[in-house]
């Protein structure tokens, strides 16, 4: 077999580019990776020059020796965070990860945690997340609103985090509120993958992912009343989380070496 002498080209389209000339260079490749099915719609009613035929499918994965099910923080780290928060020892414990901007929904997550209060529920929310400096007034903002809700000592911000997988690990229960689709949904693999419940809105990648792993943890876009329930339900009676899936680190890199392979052995279409 005669191979190719012309270089191939392969791009990666990983979030929902804004429409134009300077967005539309990512799909110009002879083959197009989108990391997930929701990139790969958005791509055909954005781009409708783009042959659906040059457009594959290769989802983000985990690495499940980083990411094991069912991980244990080493005893110094849950001593550090026992000190740090000893008022977690007998409480529920809700996640939201993500950098402090306004579309990853630190607003209702704030509001989720004091209609659960008003329920009884024995409840911390942790945000987990850095403060973009050019974000800093919605910071501000956000700490107001705690304040205004009487939720000092029941709304945690904590900044930036190196240890985001050992947070996961002891909270009761990961979220994702972005209140416009994500193009994967990272976090939302790291945490199915520990092994702990994650509930998120049904749209994106993080409604995918949710479909395949754990439909259990699916809200409807923007429904406070969806969200309340679900997160009570997913607290006191959660559904067990799969030990194995297919979004790993290993399915990730053979598609994408696969990929490369059969285009460096076939003809050009010039």
């Amino acid at each position: 077999m005669q191979l190719p002498t012309r270089p191939r080209l392969v791009t990666s389209v990983h979030g929902f580019y804004s429409p134009g000339r300077y967005s539309a260079i990512m799909t110009r490749g002879e083959r197009v990776i989108c990391v997930s099915n929701a990139i790969r719609e958005y791509v055909l009613d954005t781009f409708p020059q783009v042959p659906a035929a040059r457009l594959s499918v290769i989802h983000r994965g985990v690495d499940p020796c980083v990411y094991p099910h069912g991980f244990h923080a080493c005893q110094n780290w849950r001593r550090e965070w026992n000190k740090e928060h000893p008022e977690f020892a007998q409480a529920k414990v809700i996640l939201l990860p993500g950098r402090l901007t306004r579309l990853k929904g630190h607003a209702q997550f704030i509001s989720l945690i004091g209609r659960l209060r008003q329920q009884g529920v024995n409840v911390h929310g942790v945000i987990a997340g850095g403060i973009d400096p050019r974000r800093v007034a919605y910071a501000h903002e956000l700490q107001r609103r705690v304040r205004r809700e009487q939720l000092d000592n029941r709304v945690h911000f904590l900044g930036h985090r190196a240890d985001l997988r050992e947070i996961m690990s002891v909270s009761d229960l990961v979220l994702s509120l972005s209140s416009k689709p994500e193009s994967f949904g990272r976090t939302v693999l790291e945490g199915l993958s520990l092994g702990r419940p994650v509930a998120g809105f049904a749209h994106g990648g993080v409604g995918e992912i949710l479909r395949a792993l754990y439909p259990q943890g699916l809200i409807a876009v923007g429904d406070d009343a969806a969200l309340l329930a679900s997160t009570t339900r997913l607290l006191h009676a959660p559904a067990p989380v799969a030990a194995v899936h297919d979004f790993t680190l290993q399915q990730m890199l053979d598609q994408t070496l696969a990929l490369y392979h059969d285009l460096a052995t076939t003809t050009a279409n010039i």
